[in-house]
């Protein structure tokens, strides 16, 4: 019988899916635009790039990894910040139309699970936190070995705590969550703002992004950042500011042996990293001798949410 399944991690700005073997090794992969505004083309997305893959390997079953609230059944998307879903029965659409099992997963606790797995933090069999910087922040948390889902199945996540009393409103529907300080949407409208009040600090920045402002965007901040850009420079600066004291305050609540960064937004490497365990070691200076997790980088990569949607359909 084939031991391979298939996996689909669906995010804010794009549908990856790969064929997984038991040992995690992706035997080929698509990447395609997401149709966030639209449900039924975001559903059409989904099942074809299913059927793209299918077409030449055997699976057994399919995981979605999608970015949103799942229900405890893994079954349902009862909400998602930045997709068109609520109350969406994915599992059952995406399973009548596939004619294959299916389990549907928070996007961050299946990049969790594929790097606990998999990745990062397969030399820390006891706990994990991993937390994805991307367009939004996701994140998983491993206690004992096990996925921690919660009672209604939406725990971990960690970018939709609080940073800010009152603070900018998010699209979850509160205000001042660490999402809209610390992700690379809030890298994109810092380096803008910064731009705009002080174009002669931005000058490699504007010029990668053909003098308009409205058309700056992560990569091209990361880009001018490694050229010495200041204002980009300034803008990893202050999302690390941001991105130490969640890390702290993740360490205080679970105790993990390790926590790992992911997410598009570490591809920058150390530009992020060092001033992040920068602000992370000053947020925890109080613990004094008591010991703190590791913080590390994730291993998989963009591929981490469909690997380990992939194994979680293999468990079922």
């Amino acid at each position: 019988m084939s031991e391979l399944t298939l996996g689909v991690d669906i995010g804010g700005t794009k549908v990856a899916a790969g064929v997984v073997d038991r040992a995690g090794t992706v035997l080929t992969q698509v990447r395609k635009a997401t149709p966030a505004d639209d449900s039924h083309k975001a559903f059409d997305r989904i099942v074809g790039v299913i059927e793209e893959l299918r077409a030449d390997h055997e699976v057994t079953a399919v995981g979605i990894g999608a970015a949103g609230w799942i229900d405890a059944t893994r079954s349902t998307v009862m909400f998602s910040p930045n997709l068109a879903w609520r109350d969406e029965p994915l599992r059952q659409s995406v399973s009548d139309a596939i004619g294959l099992p299916v389990v549907v997963e928070n996007d961050g606790n299946a990049a969790a699970w594929a790097e606990f797995v998999y990745g990062t933090g397969k030399d820390f069999r006891d706990s994990m936190v991993l937390v994805t910087l991307g367009t939004g922040i996701g994140g998983g948390v491993i206690l004992d070995g096990r996925l921690l889902r919660g009672a209604h199945g939406v725990a971990g996540e960690v970018g939709h705590t609080s940073a800010v009393r009152d603070g900018l409103p998010c699209r979850c529907g509160r205000r001042g969550c660490y999402e809209q300080y610390a992700s690379g949407t809030a890298l994109v409208r810092i380096a803008r703002q910064a731009a705009n009040l002080n174009p002669g600090s931005a000058k490699i920045l504007l010029e990668l992004a053909d003098g308009a402002v409205d058309q700056i965007s992560g990569p091209m901040v990361t880009a001018a950042a490694r050229a010495g850009d200041p204002v980009s420079l300034d803008a990893f600066k202050e999302v690390a500011r941001w991105v130490g004291p969640l890390l702290a305050d993740l360490v205080q609540t679970f105790d993990p042996q390790v926590l790992v960064l992911g997410g598009g937004l570490i591809e920058a490497g150390e530009l992020l990293l060092t001033p992040a365990l920068r602000a992370y070691d000053e947020a925890l200076s109080h613990r004094g001798r008591m010991p703190v997790a590791k913080l590390l980088p994730a291993k998989l990569g963009n591929t981490a949410g469909l690997i380990g949607a992939a194994d979680l359909a293999r468990s079922g």
